[in-house]
């Protein structure tokens, strides 16, 4: 299955705010509490913060779509360090999962990411997402750092940095 991968526009908002609810309900509970993906999505996914992070924030959204239409999106843009990178979001519809969207989604970002003068890509990962951490690593991805981040109402990121040369 391969996508067609596109830069998102304002009008594809919904559609990504509805996939990542799909998917972090999918993926996340028994890695996060229910309240923490409850107050996760609404921090990270409504309709008014992505529009920011397209608009104003550097974030560019790429959406993976196939004839079943969309079935993954990335989000990325470059760091403070010069010629780094940060792989912010990737998310794949559940049923879409190892048929290779993800690939073609982090090749799409590494690309992007090497046509501006980038050297290396960062992302951060949960340190239970045992399936993430996997699927990174087949792409390169190794580990730089760990970190505890508060984001508020209690809660914490609990995180791995990894990272890859571009």
């Amino acid at each position: 299955m391969i996508p067609r991968v596109r830069l998102a526009l304002a009008d594809d908002i919904p559609a990504i705010v509805a996939l990542a609810e799909i998917v972090w309900r999918a993926h996340y509970p028994g890695i996060l509490s229910r309240e923490q993906i409850d107050y996760m999505l609404r921090r990270m996914y409504s309709e008014e913060v992505l529009r920011s992070e397209m608009e104003a924030g550097g974030v560019e959204y790429l959406l993976a779509e196939t004839d079943r239409g969309l079935s993954g999106f990335a989000a990325w843009s470059a760091t403070e360090r010069a010629a780094e990178f940060k792989l912010h979001k990737l998310y794949v519809e559940v049923s879409s999962q190892r048929k290779g969207i993800g690939a073609w989604l982090i090749k799409a970002v590494m690309a992007g990411a090497r046509d501006r003068g980038g050297r290396s890509l960062i992302l951060f990962v949960n340190k239970q997402n045992i399936q993430a951490l996997c699927a990174y690593a087949r792409f390169g991805f190794r580990h730089r750092e760990s970190v505890v981040v508060e984001i508020g109402s209690g809660f914490v990121m609990d995180d791995y940095v990894l990272e890859r040369a571009l």
